[in-house]
């Protein structure tokens, strides 16, 4: 059974429409992306799942139920502003909403220990939010977030404000999560994130769902139209080679060419060889950026 089923949903404000039929399912163990730019739906889909507005049409289902109180403690959200007191202590505010989400402030006390742990942050335990820095803010909102061991959790933007170090850290907490059996939907502009921890997606465009399934099968329907080839010394005349486009050389050495189909790329290499070795050659699949900026650009 697929832990969330969001099937057919529709919610409108007035005359306008923010989210217009929009259906997918989250497994198990799974992390779903949910993309779109700003003003796409994504948020006013999130606040469905919460149960924290309600859809004019579609349903939703956890775990196959409809939301309902129960469900409460079975869901997790970390949004993308920080939503925590600054002035109250990280323990008070913390076990008081694990308390909300139906633990035992023992449990709740011990689980918040366990993460500061974690995260090597035990010392946070009796500081004040506004003693910490932004990233660390962002740690105990996503402990805030899954004290409670949540089934399925929403994760907004759960990376902004950290430094690599700490985004990794986040990464493969998430990764845990889900390898725990943590259903996951998860939001980012950052494709890269996307790329790495997701295997389905929907990408939204002005309400409407533009693009959705299995990453490596949206991959397969876009075209190859990139290059990239690197020798120890320079390459001449790649401008003048069929099928190129453009050629845009790296400033750590190699060239970028932009082909018109992946056939070109054999041409390519040819060229190269003639010249010397080549260290480097690869025809790459397109990058899920460059499809969203295609799917969102060619539906404006």
């Amino acid at each position: 059974m697929n832990s969330l089923i969001v099937e057919r949903v529709v919610k409108n404000y007035g005359d306008k429409t923010a989210v217009n039929g929009l259906s997918f399912e989250v497994s198990e163990g799974e992390i779903y992306g949910l993309l779109g730019a700003n003003g796409a739906g994504k948020t006013t889909t999130m606040r469905m799942v919460l149960g924290l507005i309600l859809p004019d049409a579609g349903d939703i289902r956890y775990l196959g139920k409809p939301y309902s109180k129960e469900q409460l403690s079975m869901l997790g959200y970390l949004p993308e502003e920080r939503g925590m007191y600054p002035k109250i202590k990280v323990s008070d505010q913390i076990i008081y909403l694990a308390q909300l989400r139906g633990m035992s402030r023992k449990d709740a006390e011990q689980n918040l220990k366990i993460w500061l742990d974690k995260f090597q942050v035990p010392e946070y335990y009796n500081k004040k939010v506004e003693e910490l820095s932004k990233g660390n803010q962002q740690k105990i909102q996503f402990i805030a977030a899954v004290i409670h061991r949540p089934r399925i959790l929403i994760l907004d933007e759960a990376f902004s404000g950290l430094d690599p170090v700490n985004v990794e850290l986040l990464k493969a907490t998430v990764k845990e999560l889900r390898d725990n059996g943590t259903s996951i939907l998860f939001s980012t502009h950052r494709m890269e994130h996307v790329e790495e921890l997701c295997r389905n997606i929907t990408i939204m465009h002005k309400s409407n769902p533009v693009l959705q399934g299995p990453i490596k099968e949206i991959k397969k329907r876009f075209p190859q139209e990139r290059v990239i080839v690197a020798s120890d010394g320079t390459i001449d005349g790649l401008e003048a080679v069929a099928g190129v486009n453009r050629v845009i050389r790296h400033e750590h050495g190699g060239y970028e060419l932009k082909v018109q189909s992946p056939e070109a790329g054999q041409a390519i290499l040819r060229h190269a060889l003639a010249q010397g070795p080549v260290t480097k050659f690869e025809v790459m699949e397109p990058t899920l950026n460059e499809i969203f900026i295609k799917t969102v650009g060619e539906n404006q």
